[in-house]
């Protein structure tokens, strides 16, 4: 039988593909929400390894070289992962990397030293619904009244994102300030992991009004920046955390019950079935749609019906999608005495919601950067939405990224037809930045504009 909670987890959308280990050291807690953290430092300045002498002496920040050209270093659970300005990714302890911790400095291939950029950060708490919330302000060198301001959205990935996450620190190093934050359920944040999507966007909304009253006087454009399924919950928070602008990457305009069907129908289609195969496919996702809007009480009579059909046939065995696969190893006899597994109750999904009607109220510019060969977030119905949103006035800026997967990273094809992830897409970073600065210029890789 499959894994039913790791399917729905990666179902409500799409982890953003880093994968941050959870830190579990605890924070005093504060007397009040929305005090800084000002005399408590967060997990990240240093990280005990005995057995490494370079991963002791390694902190998460940025590490510059030029004006241009520096490496952002994060947490993982695997030591510290680093991000260099072009994209190139590594992890410390590969036998091959580029980058050795000294103090207060790297060293980039074994021969420049690059020092640590001094950056102004305050770490605090705030209160969402009655959760503390654990969150960070990073800004820019010189940051006034001139320079942008974004707050991420999470994917659905279960790790906190406070010295894990490299996208920020990317951001900062472009010269734009962040706020960072623990979704709830994760890292040093209260509450318990939710994939409730109006719920989230309550934290991001309490996350923004934070964030504006920290860089109070050190900010121009304010904007939200959703990173996989972090864009199903920017649109939601748009107009209550008062955003002038909204990033989005990798994410969809779709539902997710719709995604789930899209990504079945990539996977099959990059194993080489034709549309016969498809076909049948898409019975067995309307099927599983049901069960899963209905919480099992209705379907299953149908979905007992397709297994017979389908079941000994050999492409119903490799279907995953985002919870699908997980449903149809189920018997239906097995979910009607025990209804969904209380792993997929916890998830506290809102089926009814419906993105489009979202993005329709949403009168913010919005930038949507595609990865065109994302196989976890398929994005052909998002790109057709997007345009007709267009079409009746909504201010959308397209860009696509050829040769890349979700996450943004692009790959290179394996013989037995796997990818292997190489680097982020040049170019998406400063995408990102340019658009929070309000200009963009020139050519951002091999994206192309839509």
């Amino acid at each position: 039988m499959k894994n039913l909670s790791s399917a729905l987890l990666t179902a409500s959308l799409l982890s953003c593909s880093i994968s941050f280990a959870q830190d579990t050291r605890s924070v005093p807690e504060l007397r009040a929400a929305g005090e800084p953290l000002r005399d408590t430092v967060l997990p990240g300045q240093a990280m005990p390894a005995p057995e490494s002498l370079k991963l002791t002496l390694c902190e998460t920040g940025i590490f510059r070289k030029d004006k241009l050209t520096f490496v952002a270093v994060t947490k993982t659970d695997k030591g510290f992962s680093y991000t260099f300005s072009d994209g190139t990714i590594g992890n410390m302890q590969d036998a091959n990397a580029l980058i050795e911790c000294k103090k207060d400095a790297v060293l980039v291939r074994e021969k420049d030293s690059w020092p640590k950029v001094v950056i102004s950060e305050t770490n605090m708490r705030f209160e969402s619904n009655g959760v503390m919330l654990a969150g960070r302000l990073m800004e820019a060198p010189g940051a006034g009244e001139n320079t942008p301001l974004v707050v991420f959205a999470h994917g659905s990935e279960g790790t906190g994102w406070i010295d894990r996450a490299g996208d920020p620190y990317q951001m900062v190093g472009r010269g734009v300030s962040v706020f960072v934050y623990d979704k709830r359920g994760t890292g040093l944040s209260k509450g318990e992991y939710t994939q409730n999507f109006p719920l989230l966007a309550d934290d991001l909304v309490a996350a923004s009004r934070e964030a504006r009253r920290l860089a109070a006087g050190r900010y121009g454009r304010f904007g939200l920046v959703g990173l996989s399924q972090g864009g199903w919950i920017v649109p939601l928070a748009s107009a209550r955390a008062q955003a002038d602008f909204l990033g989005i990457g990798y994410g969809l305009a779709v539902d997710i019950t719709e995604q789930d069907a899209a990504q079945v129908m990539k996977e099959l289609r990059d194993r080489g079935y034709g549309d016969d195969i498809i076909a049948k496919a898409r019975k067995l996702t309307d099927i599983t749609a049901i069960i899963a809007r209905s919480e099992a009480k209705e379907g299953l009579d149908e979905l007992a019906e397709a297994q017979n059909q389908f079941g000994k046939e050999a492409w119903f065995s490799g279907i995953r999608g985002g919870y699908s696969g997980a449903l149809l190893g189920m018997s239906a006899d097995s979910l009607r005495r025990n209804g969904i597994p209380p792993q997929f109750q916890k998830l506290n999904i809102d089926w009814s919601l419906n993105p489009v009607q979202v993005l329709s109220k949403v009168n913010v510019p919005q930038l949507w950067a595609f990865a065109d060969e994302d196989r976890q977030a398929p994005g052909a119905v998002t790109l057709e939405r997007l345009s007709e949103l267009r079409k009746q006035g909504s201010h959308i800026t397209i860009y696509r990224f050829p040769d890349t997967d979700h996450g943004m990273r692009e790959y290179v094809e394996a013989k037995d037809g796997a990818g292997k992830h190489v680097r982020i897409a040049p170019g998406f970073y400063e995408l990102m930045a340019d658009w929070a600065k309000g200009k963009l210029d020139g050519t951002y890789g091999k994206a192309y504009r839509q």
